[in-house]
């Protein structure tokens, strides 16, 4: 059911907006690779849609269908030490990737954004370019569009967006294998010759921002293959 609706994605309007919380695990000393944890944060948005708990009759069902059914928006935020252990008591899931841990929470009505959410900063998310490793096998790969300049708060909903829309387009044995590997993602920036071809290919996934943050409306921020 949830993942039908991804996949039509023929959302009627909205009156009320809705969003799924991300924190993005910062410490002050010795922070993550940007790389892990955009790998983490693709990965744990996909895993809050696809837990059993969001199946028909689950507790989770309804706020996320609703949410679904609407624009899926993802609001970034980070956090630390006390503030983290906080969240960590919110319906979510946490992914950790090489030491980077992102916790995708349960969407909710941005009016109702639980307290220890909406204390955490937005700003200040952003980490410095690294150079990733070899794919792990079995990951999703996550390209990243080499032309537009993204925080590393703001690219954490967009691989997000990437890997939801992906689940979809998988068989029931893909996603079983991608479940057993706690929806691993390989995030990379191709050269751009290499995300010219990407992106006109038949066989990707394409994020469209819809411009409400650091990017211009219709931007293609991430394509998922």
């Amino acid at each position: 059911m949830i993942l039908d609706l991804i996949a039509s994605r023929n959302y009627a309007e909205e009156t009320e907006v809705r969003a799924m919380p991300m924190v993005l695990r910062i410490e002050r000393v010795d922070p993550p690779s940007r790389t892990a944890l955009l790998e983490a944060a693709a990965a744990s948005a996909v895993a809050v849609c696809l837990d059993p708990r969001a199946d028909v009759g689950g507790e989770w069902h309804e706020p996320v269908r609703a949410w679904v059914a609407g624009r899926i928006r993802k609001v970034a935020r980070r956090a630390r030490g006390a503030q983290w252990e906080a969240v960590q008591a919110l319906p979510g899931v946490t992914i950790t990737v090489n030491g980077a841990s992102v916790r995708s929470l349960l969407p909710v009505l941005v009016t109702e954004t639980p307290r220890e959410v909406a204390k955490l900063q937005i700003s200040g998310s952003d980490l410095p370019v690294d150079e990733p490793g070899e794919v792990p096998e079995g990951a999703r790969l996550l390209y990243v569009n080499p032309r537009v300049e993204m925080s590393a708060g703001k690219l954490a909903a967009q691989v997000g967006h990437a890997s939801m829309l992906l689940a979809p387009r998988l068989s029931e044995t893909e996603l079983k294998a991608w479940a057993a590997l706690d929806y691993r993602c390989a995030v990379r920036t191709p050269s751009a010759a290499e995300w010219d071809s990407l992106v006109h290919s038949a066989d990707v996934v394409a994020v469209r921002d819809a411009g409400f943050t650091e990017v211009e409306p219709g931007t293609t921020t991430v394509l998922a293959v």
